[in-house]
């Protein structure tokens, strides 16, 4: 009598009986999954398993995977396979480029609409994206590190912009290009932060989308500094 393969730790771990089993229960465990780092790239995504996990059918699992394809989080292979995407180098530069232009858009609606409760939500950010840095916990830098982003965009009311810097944000995160960054580059980012938030608590949207430039020139380099595949 055979033995039944078990799960991936991964899908072990997902959070069956947090919510009564759905779709937007699957689809939110796997986008959260991916984005935390806990499967990486390439990594399969066992539908079964998946299913197994959730008591339900295969298609739920497969309508929720076929809105992260449609997310870029998720590749569906020519047999039928579900894997967690992969970026080239050029792939995750483009990306960058993306995030940096949507970002300075979203920045100079943002600041002049930004109220004390805004900048103190920003601020609090940093603080928590700074105590993860000193950590060294790659998951929690990478969560206050968008959290802090986001918090300098959001008064801006464009809503419809703010989903695509969020999709765009997402995709590049599975890859975790942080993890290339020196000690000397982790610095010199956490020094762009600070100078962010003094520019977003200043009302100066000019010096804000400068030195968010700067940031993501920075960012540029560090994946230019990515080993190529292969």
């Amino acid at each position: 009598m055979s033995r039944q393969r078990p799960p991936a730790p991964w899908v072990a771990a997902l959070a069956s009986a947090r919510d009564t089993p759905s779709q937007a229960l699957v689809l939110e465990e796997l986008r959260t999954a991916i984005l935390a780092g806990l499967v990486r790239p390439g990594a399969p995504i066992p539908v079964d398993d998946v299913a197994a996990r959730f008591s339900l059918s295969r298609i739920p699992v497969r309508e929720a995977l076929k809105t992260l394809v449609a997310e870029g989080l998720v590749e569906h292979e020519v047999r039928g396979a579900y894997v967690v995407a992969r970026l080239s180098r050029a792939e995750l530069a483009e990306l960058y480029v993306v995030r940096a232009s949507l970002e300075a858009a979203a920045q100079a609606a943002a600041v002049p609409l930004a109220t004390p409760q805004d900048v103190a939500v920003a601020a609090a950010a940093l603080r928590e994206l700074e105590a993860a840095t000193a950590a060294g916990g790659a998951a929690d830098h990478h969560r206050w590190s968008r959290r802090f982003h986001l918090a300098l965009i959001a008064p801006c009311q464009m809503h419809r912009l703010l989903q695509m810097f969020e999709r765009a944000w997402n995709v590049t995160e599975p890859g975790r290009p942080m993890s290339h960054a020196s000690a000397a580059a982790t610095a010199a980012l956490a020094a762009d932060h600070v100078a962010m938030l003094d520019a977003f608590a200043a009302g100066d949207a000019a010096a804000l989308t400068q030195v968010t430039g700067g940031h993501y020139a920075r960012l540029q380099e560090i994946v230019a500094g990515i080993p190529a595949e292969g």
